[in-house]
């Protein structure tokens, strides 16, 4: 049986190489064979930052250890992940998007890097992202912009850009993003992935450039529910290093996320679909999303679930009132770069002085003008007392309405041109994106292929569960995913 890398799965590798179709030499060398043809030339998707020039010698030695013991090293043995360069990564440059930082070189590998390492991974390369993940966008002062692969005139999505690109275009087996306000599910919605957000504290953030920090979480983006429950199994722990992974004690899940998958999950649940989170029908782009997620949701209920229309309508003024970027950003950027003396710049206020940074990043511009600390807002204590409150409010009406899930479309438009960013249309804390839902609420969510518009741009649906309820998202999520099979390669990196 021949291996085609193209779509390939964690499961289609590891059969491969056990049946000695493949090796790992050789599939790092294809994954890096079509980096160079999509994504360094071609339609320059532009997603990687920076290569491991270490990852074939890496994949010889995992090679030459499977061909001594006849068995994998661990179970992401020979597995080519992209990783956001928000997280370090020991040898290799990590610049957390900024032109400021260039020449970093870390001493050390973030946590999820490590475990990575651990599981038998081999890390490809890092991948774009605005600065300090200040963007919905997929555009900074390291690289410029990154493509969307199925539409190349129009945004992959941000933070976690490269990685959203990259996967997407099967230039890696999965890939890492991180997720603040939606960083890796805006992504996935973009480039038809599958992009879990886990409750923050799953997933040690040591080693991670922070945005809110007791909102920020690392995450898998993949091209299969499955890909995503194995490359979570690797990730999630406890760290000393992390306050914040206490949550993973308190969540006590045993076994593997990947023992959720369920194709029948859908068959009996009851899953609500948040009006206000659509936009309106009047507006082209929010139509074309509105079509897509309400056939998606028809195919929810096709495949067993109960469909029940569930309302918040203050939605938006939680939303607002639960915004901490503005209140928390700046203290948490300067207090992370300020540990790491060997960082061209000790804080982002000198970054910013020096004007080292993209200046499309309107959201910089405004953390610029919020406190050194956060307690300095005279309105932090209540904008923090307003995310229970947010919690409360989501949770009672799945409580009320007996739900098991609750969804909607991730975006309420269609991946931006780039045309349109570049004169501004969207500002970040304009931008009509859902994911700030789970986000500041720290429910956990995922989002999965819907679907496609007319000319071929792709969808997503988000579903939200209640916090540490991790095992019901891959349970309904495998249920949507073998039911539907949205998901696609884009034409824009075909097989080689």
């Amino acid at each position: 049986m021949s291996f085609s890398l193209e779509e390939t799965t964690i499961r289609d590798i590891h059969a491969a190489y056990v049946a000695g179709t493949m090796t790992c030499v050789e599939l790092v060398q294809g994954y890096l064979d079509r980096i160079a043809a999509y994504d360094q030339s071609g339609p320059a998707l532009n997603s990687f930052v920076k290569l491991n020039p270490n990852a074939l010698a890496e994949a010889a030695a995992l090679d030459e250890a499977f061909a001594a013991s006849g068995t994998l090293s661990g179970p992401l043995h020979g597995i080519p992940v992209a990783v956001k360069d928000q997280a370090e990564t020991k040898g290799i440059e990590t610049r957390f998007g900024c032109v400021g930082l260039s020449g970093y070189v870390p001493e050390e590998d973030a946590t999820v890097v490590a475990k990575l390492k651990q599981a038998g991974a081999i890390i490809l390369g890092k991948t774009a992202m605005p600065d300090f993940a200040t963007s919905w966008f997929g555009y900074s002062s390291v690289n410029g912009e990154t493509k969307n692969p199925y539409d190349l005139d129009r945004d992959p999505g941000g933070s976690s850009a490269g990685t959203g690109a990259a996967i997407a275009a099967n230039l890696a087996t999965v890939g890492i993003g991180e997720d603040t306000g939606g960083s890796i599910r805006l992504p996935s919605s973009f480039d038809n992935l599958v992009g879990v957000r886990v409750t923050p504290g799953l997933i040690s953030r040591s080693g991670l450039s922070p945005l809110v920090v007791f909102q920020d979480t690392a995450g898998p983006m993949a091209r299969t529910v499955t890909d995503a429950a194995i490359l979570l199994d690797a990730i999630v722990g406890y760290d000393s290093k992390d306050t914040y992974t206490t949550a993973y004690v308190i969540a006590g899940h045993t076994g593997s996320y990947a023992q959720n998958l369920d194709a029948g999950g859908l068959k009996g649940a009851r899953v609500g679909v948040l009006k206000e989170a659509f936009g309106s029908d009047e507006d082209p782009d929010c139509a074309q999303v509105n079509a897509v997620v309400r056939a998606a949701i028809g195919e929810i209920k096709s495949a067993g679930a109960e469909i029940i229309e569930v309302s918040l309508p203050n939605l938006m003024d939680f939303v607002v009132e639960t915004s901490l970027y503005i209140t928390h950003s700046r203290h948490d950027i300067n207090a992370f770069l300020a540990s790491r003396p060997a960082l061209p710049y000790a804080s982002l206020d000198a970054i910013y002085k020096d004007g080292q940074y993209h200046k499309g990043m309107d959201l910089i511009d405004a953390i610029m003008t919020g406190p050194l600390h956060p307690a300095e807002d005279p309105e932090y204590y209540r904008k923090l007392a307003a995310r229970d409150a947010f919690q409360r409010a989501v949770v009672k009406i799945m409580a009320d309405n007996g739900l098991v899930s609750i969804c909607f479309p991730p975006s309420q438009v269609l991946p931006p041109k780039r045309e349109e960013l570049r004169a501004g249309k969207w500002p970040v804390l304009a931008f009509p994106t859902n994911t700030l839902i789970a986000a500041q609420t720290w429910l956990p969510s995922i989002c999965l292929p819907a679907g496609f518009t007319p000319a071929g741009v792709p969808v997503g649906i988000e579903m939200v569960v209640l916090p540490y309820h991790e095992p019901e998202l891959f349970k309904l999520g495998y249920a949507f995913e073998q039911a539907t099979a949205h998901r696609r390669p884009p034409a824009s990196a075909p097989p080689l």
